[in-house]
């Protein structure tokens, strides 16, 4: 099986996550390998069907629990690296789930290590995007795992314009964490006047950790498609995975 990633909306973790899911990955190892972290009062995660401009998309959402909204900061806001991949160590997943959720971390963090000017044992988990990555990536590997695709193909990342809020202030789309991850792994990117992050640090980890520079075939077979829905609020928020031969 060889998968086709169309990023012509962007690339982001919980899409990465639900077009796997659409295409038929085991959503029971999902929940099996989510639930072994041990990490139920810091997330919950919801699956289901959504609708974008008629599309039928999955929607993968985890919700973080109220407290979380406040900025009331509580232990976990400040695991590194090294804390995270021991969460994955022990969690109940394959060893390429867990070695493929690991390289996908490792690359935000040393972006992030990057922009930040720090050593990567010091970058901490806030600063890359906090428990929503860890259920995202650890998600990913785990279906990506289970689908065991041959080879993987890479459209151009497409990627919007602007700024966007967070909690360092305003920064500049592309995001300097998504820039310094295209520039170490040359991954294509392909700018539009969309206004607004269309990747993001954890999507463009997940489309380095894939890709090999290898071009789509002229011509292929589509034998199957999933749609993952995106929750931004731009004109068609979809990522399109396709098993083509």
């Amino acid at each position: 099986m060889n998968l086709y990633f169309e990023c012509k909306s962007g690339i982001s973790g919980d899409m990465s996550v639900a077009a796997l899911l659409d295409l038929g990955a085991d959503r029971q190892k999902l929940d099996s390998a989510l639930k072994s972290m041990k990490l139920e009062n810091e997330f919950t995660y919801n699956i289901s069907q959504v609708n974008i401009n008629a599309i039928r998309a999955t929607d993968f959402d985890v919700i973080l629990p109220e407290h979380h909204h406040h900025g009331k900061h509580h232990h976990h806001e400040h695991r590194n690296l090294d804390d995270v991949n021991k969460i994955i160590d022990k969690t109940d997943t394959t060893e390429n789930a867990k070695t493929l959720a690991k390289k996908i971390f490792r690359i935000v963090a040393e972006a992030e290590a990057k922009v930040h000017a720090k050593d990567i044992k010091d970058v901490h988990f806030h600063e890359v995007g906090a428990i929503d990555s860890i259920a995202d990536i650890v998600s990913f590997a785990v279906l990506f795992d289970d689908l065991a695709p041959q080879k993987v193909y890479l459209s151009p990342l497409t990627e919007g314009t602007g700024f966007v809020e967070c909690q360092h202030g305003k920064l500049p789309v592309p995001v300097p964490a998504v820039c310094e991850i295209a520039a170490a792994y040359k991954l294509p990117l392909k700018l539009t006047d969309n206004n607004g992050e269309m990747v993001t640090p954890t999507g463009a980890a997940i489309a380095a950790a894939l890709y090999t520079g290898e071009t789509l075939p002229e011509e292929f077979i589509i034998e199957k498609i999933g749609y993952g829905a995106g929750k931004r609020k731009y004109e068609n928020p979809l990522l399109r995975v396709m098993v083509i031969k």
